[in-house]
């Protein structure tokens, strides 16, 4: 286990039974106090971006957020919020997806993406990868191209490496701790 690795780590809480039983949530709010966690977590997400020669970081609704705005600035990119449907004021563009029970759909602005554009998608957690799956669709709808996508924690039982590897159409999936 490398330096940032084990310092990533250190800063997660694991909190039994929520948001239901049986469910070991991965609490990262210790990691975004601590600010040598958080710069750490930042520069390896940023370099991952350019490294991938990104020229744009996509956020995912919540947490995707708060740190692919960071990465963006840090990186020297501009950033692009992916939210909830109805969240967004104007023209958006939409994209359904299948939830365990149901469906949701994401938004985005299709105007603050180009053919010019490779898009990194930058969130906190690869579960499923419903939600990661639907923002390459969306950018790729919006006429942009794939970057990757980079994640602080992959939960590798949750089996969302596989579903989003057909999607990805060869752009690298990089998780910084896989759980």
């Amino acid at each position: 286990m490398t330096g940032i690795e084990e310092l990533l780590l250190s800063r997660i809480r694991d909190v039994a039974d929520y948001p239901e039983p049986g469910v070991m949530f991965k609490d990262i709010t210790p990691l975004l106090a601590d600010p040598a966690a958080f710069t750490a977590l930042t520069d390896a997400l940023a370099e991952i971006s350019v490294r991938s020669g990104a020229t744009k970081i996509v956020g995912l609704e919540a947490r995707g957020f708060i740190l692919g705005a960071p990465v963006a600035v840090r990186a020297g990119l501009g950033f692009i919020p992916v939210r909830k449907a109805g969240k967004l004021p104007g023209a958006t563009l939409g994209q359904t997806y299948d939830l365990e029970y149901g469906s949701a759909e994401i938004e985005v602005h299709a105007e603050d993406l180009s053919a010019d554009d490779r898009v990194m998608v930058v969130d906190d957690v690869l579960a499923t990868g419903g939600t990661a799956e639907a923002s390459l669709q969306l950018i790729r709808r919006a006429g942009a191209r794939v970057a990757g996508v980079a994640v602080l924690m992959e939960l590798g039982f949750l089996g969302g490496r596989a579903r989003l590897e057909p999607s990805l159409d060869g752009a690298p999936l990089e998780a910084l701790l896989k759980v």
